[in-house]
């Protein structure tokens, strides 16, 4: 298990988010937290994890377009478009460079924590709905529901976020980036089969046994 400094690191990162963005950020970090221990997952990885998720969202577009470039960072046409997007992928950057995160599934977490992806690990999956959920959050459609579904089942959870996630940018389609979409699809995929397998144990049941014995009787 490996160990952080979270106050030096909270006093670092204070520096450079504005006090909403911070106090966002510190109920993303308990969110996962909670998701943890919930799930299962290593408590301290989850908190390091929400703690960093945000901490390049206070960089100007222009700067994280620079930033980028200066270090190698792939930008896609998208994020080119969609600058405010690169906040993820340059604070994974960031998170190893100047918060010596050497932990890639935290990284990996920071990464992906905006745009979702295809097959999310444990963590990406927490970080991504603990700055969904988190309490601060109030705009998001059927969040009671999300926020109950989240400490139950975090696949589905992710399904019910895309799909709404989805619904409201479709009032833009040019602001949907694919990877939303791959892992809206993705997660669909597995809300479906789900309820394929549970409709048909259904019709297995003993009640259709019976029902099927009477019927040949």
């Amino acid at each position: 298990m490996a160990e952080y400094d979270f106050l030096k690191m909270q006093k670092k990162l204070s520096k450079y988010l504005d006090e909403e963005r911070f106090a966002h950020t510190m109920g993303v970090m308990y969110t996962c937290a909670s998701l943890a221990m919930a799930h299962g997952y290593d408590i301290k990885d989850a908190q390091a994890a929400g703690l960093l998720h945000d901490c390049a969202k206070c960089i100007p577009n222009k700067k994280k377009l620079k930033m980028c470039s200066q270090h190698k960072i792939p930008v896609t046409e998208f994020e080119e478009q969609h600058p405010f997007l690169l906040h993820a992928k340059l604070g994974a950057y960031l998170a190893k460079e100047k918060y010596a995160i050497g932990n890639e599934d935290i990284l990996s977490a920071i990464t992906y924590h905006t745009t979702g992806r295809r097959a999310m690990s444990v963590l990406d999956k927490i970080v991504y709905i603990a700055d969904y959920i988190e309490p601060m959050r109030d705009k998001a459609p059927n969040l009671q529901e999300i926020r109950k579904l989240a400490f139950q089942d975090l696949d589905e959870c992710m399904y019910e976020i895309l799909k709404d996630t989805l619904i409201y940018l479709e009032k833009n389609p040019k602001d949907i980036d694919s990877t939303t979409k791959d892992a809206f699809i993705y997660y669909k995929d597995i809300h479906t089969e789900r309820r394929e397998e549970n409709e048909q144990r259904k019709g297995n049941g003993p009640d259709s046994m019976q029902g099927a014995g009477r019927e040949e009787g």
